[in-house]
């Protein structure tokens, strides 16, 4: 609501400047009539706009390896990348961390290109070679200049197929990886994250973090690196996805040179579906200045027809951050209760979704250490709230607030072969701007409640704690609280 306010009293003061008429009544007043909106702004409105959007052509060559572009002839760059399916939920306990360690074995060295040679000719052209591991996805792409994807397509082939892995850089990744997993670990957000899903999915490979346990990086061996690459990197799990300025026929022709003779994989048995457990995990340390608190219950699938719903139910309750001021002021009921107690100095909410599950819930962050029961008190609340009495003024202010924040998300070529990538591995097609803009905009306020009272009212609960934690209710009691009856 700020940022709306905001804008229209910008929009406002330009007028003042730029277009506002005056007309001289009889009487010497001065009569104030706002210009005509123009011909062009009328032509394009939201939803024609969303309609303009390039499409995304898709390509399969006969191996199943699939091309997905969005070309755009007005960028002068252009970002292209290998989607993967596969990470680190595709490993065992021992192997725990492998898939990372390709990622950074990945820039190594090749059979046709050392370390060196690989690194001065991605900066001879200028360009952006980076990668990065989730848990069902991993991720190598570049960003070039349109006249250099070739190149790029090439490097991304070499690395992908040809890398050396040698013992001498395993050796020394090690520590690499050592260190980077000492710096995720400063990182709270992070490790209470890992913490949800280790005990919201226990026994099951969403649990387990994505570096891994310091013993297997230790214990990683170059035999494991191969044999993950022989069976997840295979051409019908792959997608290479670009934006910008491509053009799609020439990038079939550079997927066919260069990934057409990959030998297609044998059927990945279908991971068990992870089982979401109740439980309570604290991680004690009364030294630490703020306690780190996530609340969460089982969400849903990236496919599930609720989808939708519980991402809009997830921007009614928002985020905010005291640094930012405006509480009293924002739509979030939850941002104004924890203002009004000075309960947290942020919060936000999260609808992380996998293959066959989710997680839906709040993380805060709050110095009022002796006040974690009020905090957590406050977040059942506005969940039981979701369940019960939520507005259609609500629903349609979030729903408005979610499209921006998607739209905003796809603000240059990176981010939309990202979307294309993941898109297309999971749901085998790219949905359009515009479709999800119908997919949002059927969301009332009834299939939100719906939602609600499906995954939240009355189910299991995971709660987790990082530093001074002793303030936190008991957990039969949070448990018991996820019923409406309770209020």
């Amino acid at each position: 609501m700020l940022r709306s306010t905001r804008f229209l009293a910008s929009s406002r003061a330009a007028l003042r400047t730029s277009g506002r008429k005056y007309n001289t009544g009889g009487t010497g007043s001065a009569v104030l009539t706002e210009p005509s909106p123009s011909t062009r702004t009328l032509k394009y409105t939201y939803p024609q706009s969303l309609g303009n959007v390039p499409e995304t052509q898709v390509t399969k060559l006969a191996n199943g390896f699939t091309i997905a572009t969005e070309s755009n002839p007005n960028y002068q760059t252009a970002t292209v990348g290998v989607w993967i399916d596969a990470g680190s939920r595709f490993e065992t306990e021992k192997t725990n961390g492998t898939a990372h360690f390709l990622e950074h074995m990945a820039f190594k060295g090749t059979k046709s290109r050392t370390q060196v040679q690989l690194e001065t000719q991605i900066e001879n052209i200028g360009g952006h070679l980076n990668a990065y591991t989730s848990r069902e996805q991993t991720v190598y792409y570049a960003k070039t200049l349109s006249s250099d994807v070739n190149t790029a397509v090439e490097i991304l082939s070499d690395i992908l197929q040809g890398s050396t892995l040698s013992q001498d850089a395993i050796e020394r990744e090690r520590d690499v990886i050592l260190r980077e997993a000492e710096e995720v670990d400063k990182q709270k957000e992070e490790v209470v994250f890992d913490h949800l899903h280790a005990s919201a999915f226990q026994r099951s490979p969403l649990g387990r973090t994505i570096l891994g346990p310091a013993k297997n990086i230790k214990s990683i061996t170059r035999e494991d690196l191969v044999d993950y690459i022989s069976t997840n990197y295979t051409p019908e799990r792959m997608v290479l996805s670009a934006a910008g300025g491509v053009d799609h026929e020439a990038l079939v022709k550079l997927a066919e040179q260069h990934f057409g003779k990959m030998s297609p994989g044998e059927s990945r048995a279908k991971q068990p579906k992870a089982k979401f457990v109740g439980s309570d995990l604290r991680a004690r340390y009364d030294d630490h200045p703020t306690a780190h608190v996530a609340l969460a219950v089982e969400g849903v699938s990236w496919t599930s027809p609720d989808y939708w719903a519980l991402l809009v139910a997830q921007s009614i309750i928002g985020s905010w951050d005291r640094s930012l001021g405006a509480a009293p002021h924002v739509s979030s009921k939850l941002a104004q209760n924890l203002h009004k107690w000075g309960l947290a100095n942020s919060f936000m909410s999260f609808n992380t979704s996998y293959s066959d599950t989710g997680l839906f819930g709040v993380y805060a962050v709050s110095e009022k250490t002796m006040h974690l029961d009020d905090l957590v008190h406050y977040i059942q609340q506005e969940w039981h709230r979701l369940a019960m009495s939520v507005t259609s003024t609500e629903v349609f202010r979030a729903k408005n607030q979610l499209k921006t924040s998607l739209l905003l998300a796809l603000d240059g070529t990176t981010p939309v072969a990202e979307d294309i990538g993941r898109q297309m591995l999971v749901y085998g097609k790219r949905l359009t701007p515009w479709e999800i803009d119908g997919l949002i905009e059927k969301v009332t306020a009834q299939d939100v409640m719906k939602v609600a009272r499906e995954y939240i009212y009355d189910k299991e609960v995971c709660m987790v704690g990082y530093g001074p934690v002793e303030a936190l209710p008991d957990f039969n009691r949070v448990r018991s609280a996820m019923s409406p009856i309770y209020y």
